[in-house]
């Protein structure tokens, strides 16, 4: 019953009727993982990994890399000091709710770069137990996937013009592909911004973890960084669409079927939601992750609102 009912429901999203779009696919999905037992979890988590990815890159050809470039440096303090204040932030109230101490860090580097990504670079050079990866993951998978649903409808009631949008969601949202999938609700601008400034947040991974590995006495070259290779791929796309006109009638193609990916990502993100994992991600380390991001959130609108650093795009 439950092979069934996903295989339909991962079709259902995937075609173009009205389940497709990136907020209820993934909501569809959390609905399944809730209520009944993951028939392929593995493989699901491997190939939603995968297909993120694929996603991304083929997002690339929707976009001019002139444009691109801008946004990214416009968007670079905004960056720096994001990271900044995820992190410090994080540490203090983690260390308010006494989460442990590995756990609190996992959940402040999720917060301030790129979710899951970042947790599963950084986790092995602080020598993280399953357990504490565990939490760390759990805890800023659920308020990514929440994050998808809400940020289109405050930045639409607060009046968020589109690059305004897609800076804060960059931000302010933990993965790469709740990010996309907001942005591409509000709009093309949003999403260019968004997808930018996001993936260039991802760089700092590779920074981040040499540090963490230099804090922790350990020879950084021993330890496998996992450098996000399709960001490179996503800049490559943007290059193509922006210099080689003839495959023009290809390009919109290629973003129709990044855009189906996309969805049918969120829907195999979605159903990793279960009983067993909210039970597991537990009370303090969920109450961190929540005061984290709620005041990551609200930073980073207070710097576009008062216009700190001004957005060309």
């Amino acid at each position: 019953m439950a092979k069934v009912l996903f295989v339909a429901l991962l079709v259902a999203v995937a075609l173009p009727t009205r389940l497709s779009s990136p907020a209820l696919a993934l909501v569809l999905g959390a609905i399944f993982g809730l209520v009944l037992k993951h028939p392929f979890p593995t493989q699901s988590r491997k190939f939603s990994r995968l297909l993120l990815q694929a996603a991304v890159v083929g997002l690339g050809f929707a976009m001019d890399l002139r444009q691109v470039l801008r946004a990214g440096a416009s968007g670079f303090l905004y960056t720096v000091v994001g990271i900044a204040f995820a992190l410090g932030v994080g540490l203090a109230v983690g260390k308010l709710f006494s989460v442990e101490q590995r756990a609190a860090y996992l959940i402040s580097v999720g917060t301030a770069i790129c979710g899951g990504s970042a947790i599963a670079a950084v986790g092995p050079v602080m020598d993280a137990t399953d357990e504490e990866m565990s939490v760390s993951i759990g805890t800023v998978f659920l308020l990514n996937a929440v994050g998808l649903i809400i940020f289109p409808i405050i930045g639409h009631a607060i009046g968020l013009n589109e690059p305004a949008f897609g800076l804060w969601a960059a931000l302010a949202i933990h993965d790469t592909s709740s990010v996309v999938g907001a942005a591409t609700q509000y709009g093309a601008i949003a999403l260019a911004v968004a997808t930018t400034v996001k993936l260039a947040r991802a760089l700092w991974i590779v920074p981040l973890t040499l540090a963490t590995a230099a804090w922790r006495h350990k020879g950084a070259s021993q330890r496998k960084i996992a450098w996000p290779w399709f960001i490179l791929f996503f800049l490559i796309a943007a290059a193509i669409k922006t210099y080689l006109p003839a495959g023009q009638p290809v390009y919109p193609s290629l973003v129709w079927l990044a855009k189906i990916a996309l969805t049918v990502t969120l829907f195999l993100i979605g159903t990793g939601i279960s009983r067993a994992s909210l039970q597991r991600v537990g009370v303090r380390p969920l109450a961190q992750g929540v005061l984290l991001w709620v005041a990551v959130a609200l930073f980073s609108l207070f710097l576009i609102r008062t216009g700190w650093i001004p957005l060309h795009v």
